[in-house]
């Protein structure tokens, strides 16, 4: 598929087109030439591998997987591993651009990385998976490393995947390497924090964007769709706050109560894929969950959930992006003329690479951190990544999601301009 970004007449759905449309408007907003724009339209190396596991049956399966590096200007590439059925090479490139802008966004000294899988973990023993985590490794392991690209958890992968792949590269290394993977269980090397850093992100947005609308974040009614790692550790933290989640929702479902849902109890019945509605009889559909009467919502599910199509039935005053690409172009436009505050996925999401980062950082130097020494300094970059992002919002009369881009891409310019690129 061409690369050329053309004006597109209708809503585009495509997440890799879009992403580069924002990145060209915010090198021109930022005086920046065409040439840098070349430069980071797409990632500079893209990976595709074939992977061969033996299955319990077994048979053999081979399965696809990918590893994309957007851009090494500023560091390493840094970026999570996904395993899905619906991964495709363009996901992951966008998704690796995003990575880009999250780490400019947050001030880290890492580009963007990303990979997936082709699979359903699902349908696979624990057995099957590990042997896949493996094998990945094993065919991505000359372009990955702690100094080269640092790869993470993402959908459906976790701290035992993170383990089996370090455990893997370690061996191929002949040397114990914790600092080639982050998100791992904390007795092998992992930070206090990580498992809940993306929704800790999201949760500091929510309050620095609250201040901003002057809602008062006790009382205020949430909804969240998506109940996987983010969305129901997001539950936790609103409820905590003495919000009133009154929707959440999962792939099956959505569960709808004006006063209030009992969010202790559905983190007790929800299952590890963060599947719970299947277990009520009186659900709702995730389109009539967007569209709910409330102050806060949070999709934390897929891509392009809010759409020319719905944005004009969303009744939040804030939206805030958990997930990647929830919102499309054209309805991030619309809900900004109406007055509501989008806070963008690359800034709402990068708790997550924030605690990555310190966990890189302290198994490099074999000094481990206590979690509230963690979260205070999550805080702090959240914080003031959030007043930087609103600050070019409000003085250069653009809406968050161009901010965002605008002060996530000046780092890359910078660095490749010092470096001789452009």
């Amino acid at each position: 598929m061409s690369t050329v970004v053309k004006n597109v007449q209708e809503e585009s759905l495509n997440l890799f087109t879009s992403t580069q449309v924002v990145i060209k408007e915010a090198l021109e907003k930022l005086g920046y030439s065409h040439q840098l724009f070349e430069l980071l339209k797409e990632p500079l190396r893209m990976l595709t591998v074939r992977i061969p596991v033996r299955m319990d049956d077994g048979s053999t399966k081979v399965f696809t997987g990918y590893r994309a590096q957007h851009n090494d200007s500023v560091g390493p590439t840094k970026g999570g591993i996904r395993f899905h059925p619906e991964v495709d090479e363009e996901e992951v490139k966008a998704l690796s651009m995003w990575m880009s802008l999250k780490c400019g966004i947050a001030n880290l000294p890492y580009g963007g990385g990303k990979g997936g899988i082709i699979c359903d973990p699902r349908k696979m023993s624990a057995t099957e998976l590990e042997r896949l985590s493996r094998g990945y490794v094993r065919a991505i392991s000359q372009i990955v490393g702690p100094t080269k690209d640092i790869p993470a958890p993402d959908v459906y992968t976790n701290s035992q995947i993170m383990a089996w792949m370090m455990d893997e590269y370690s061996r191929l290394r002949e040397f114990d390497s914790p600092g080639f993977i982050t998100g791992k269980p904390l007795v092998l090397g992992g930070s206090h924090g990580r498992e809940k850093a993306t929704a800790l992100g999201v949760t500091i947005c929510i309050e620095e964007a609250a201040a901003k609308k002057g809602i008062p974040l006790k009382g205020a009614r949430v909804v969240i769709q998506g109940f996987g790692n983010a969305g129901s550790f997001l539950a936790k933290f609103m409820h905590d706050a003495g919000a009133k989640v009154i929707g959440i929702s999962d792939a099956y479902g959505a569960l709808y109560d004006p006063a209030g849902l009992d969010i202790d109890y559905l983190l007790d019945k929800r299952d590890s894929f963060g599947t719970v509605t299947t277990l009520f009889e009186h659900t709702i559909s995730n389109e009539q969950l967007l569209e709910l009467e409330c102050d806060i919502l949070v999709p934390a599910a897929i891509s392009n959930q809010i759409t020319a199509q719905n944005c004009h039935k969303i009744k939040a005053a804030i939206v805030v992006e958990a997930a990647n690409g929830p919102t499309t172009l054209e309805a991030t436009k619309v809900l900004t003329e109406r007055g509501v505050l989008l806070v963008p996925d690359v800034l709402a999401s990068a708790g997550g690479v924030t605690v990555s980062y310190f966990e890189w950082v302290q198994n490099n130097q074999g000094f481990y951190w206590p979690e509230e020494e963690v979260i205070e300094k999550l805080n702090k970059v959240i914080v003031d990544s959030f007043n930087q992002v609103f600050r070019v919002s409000q003085d250069r009369d653009v809406n968050m999601r161009l901010a965002a881009y605008m002060v996530g891409v000046r780092k890359m310019a910078e660095a490749s301009q010092f470096r001789g690129w452009i």
